[in-house]
């Protein structure tokens, strides 16, 4: 039985490879920062099955200790501050969790290591945003890295560079993956798909009547959440430490999502969708973001299996299951 630690194992990413690890047969443990209250919501339904460690990515000696106790073949680095418009607020906290924080799991996955005497496998997930304002499209692992659009790219930029210094002068077996977007129903809701499908699910059963939306000439290369954790599962499985770029390659404007999602629910979109200037990004992009995976789907077998309109329609869908069940628990 191989086994595994991950952070941010209470988030979008995480509760899927969670859940994917324990298929393959896992002894799955998940970093966990403490708080008063905790958010569990997205793996209360493995809870029983998965063990979660004290760790912050903030302090060196708790992740030390993580390592140990869990004494993990794989490390999966998924903790971040994820949100742009927060790192704007909260550039300096944003900048010691995605950046140093990447550092300090880096460094104590070298040390278990010889502690332990045994290799741990590191995966660090990086991000699309790491690109910046390409001025070529769609983008691989040797297109040039920017990110000077917010602190989160600084920050992650840092962490994917830091990953590649492990790896070259540490001789870890470090991977960056570069993720472009990806959704799922477990997306937070600050989150424009999130708020899309929500919004949509609502006024389907009568419970708003608008949805604000910024820029919806927007392009994003939008995949599904789940069948991304098995590139980066797929990326720690392969003879030879390397960095992967994990997208669809397909490019789908915000405005492509909003009429998927009113369609699904047989609505007419322009009546409802209403454009609001404050949900318009600070930068606009001249080269969109669209990822060209080639390398995983070569080297890893990899390729997407959830299309564009079924994350769409799987979005909405649970938007409304969960929006009807909580009426049903009010009555």
């Amino acid at each position: 039985m191989k086994t595994t630690l991950i952070t941010g194992i209470t988030g979008q990413d995480g509760s899927y490879l969670a859940e994917f690890l324990l298929e393959k047969g896992y002894k799955v443990y998940g970093l966990m920062r403490r708080v008063s209250l905790p958010n569990l919501s997205r793996i209360k339904h493995i809870l029983d099955k998965i063990e979660l460690i004290d760790g912050d990515l903030l302090d060196q000696k708790s992740l030390n200790d993580a390592v140990l106790a869990a004494q993990p073949d794989e490390v999966y680095n998924l903790a971040a501050q994820s949100f742009n418009e927060t790192s704007w607020k909260a550039p300096e906290v944003t900048g010691n969790i995605n950046g140093l924080g990447a550092l300090r799991m880096l460094e104590a996955v070298r040390l278990g290591m010889k502690v332990l005497g045994k290799q741990i496998k590191y995966y660090q997930a990086s991000s699309s945003q790491i690109f910046d304002n390409p001025k070529e499209s769609p983008q691989n692992e040797k297109t040039p890295f920017a990110a000077t659009t917010n602190p989160y790219t600084t920050a992650k930029l840092y962490a994917h560079y830091t990953t590649v210094m492990y790896r070259k002068n540490h001789g870890m077996f470090a991977v960056n993956g570069i993720t472009f977007n990806h959704e799922s129903p477990r997306r937070g809701f600050e989150f424009v798909t999130r708020k899309i499908s929500r919004e949509v699910a609502k006024i389907s059963l009568g419970l708003s009547n608008e949805l604000l939306i910024g820029n919806l000439e927007g392009q994003r290369d939008w995949g599904f959440a789940g069948d991304y954790v098995e590139a980066m599962w797929l990326a720690l499985q392969h003879n030879v430490p390397n960095d992967y770029v994990i997208a669809t390659g397909e490019m789908h404007s915000v405005k492509d999502f909003v009429e998927e999602a009113f369609k699904f629910v047989g609505l007419d979109w322009t009546k409802y969708v209403k454009q609001d200037t404050q949900f318009i990004r600070r930068a606009v992009d001249e080269h969109p973001l669209c990822g060209d995976s080639t390398k995983a789907r070569e080297r890893l077998g990899w390729k997407p299996k959830v299309t564009f309109k079924e994350l769409v329609q799987m979005m909405v869908k649970h938007d409304l299951e969960e929006l009807k069940e909580k009426d049903d628990n009010e009555i």
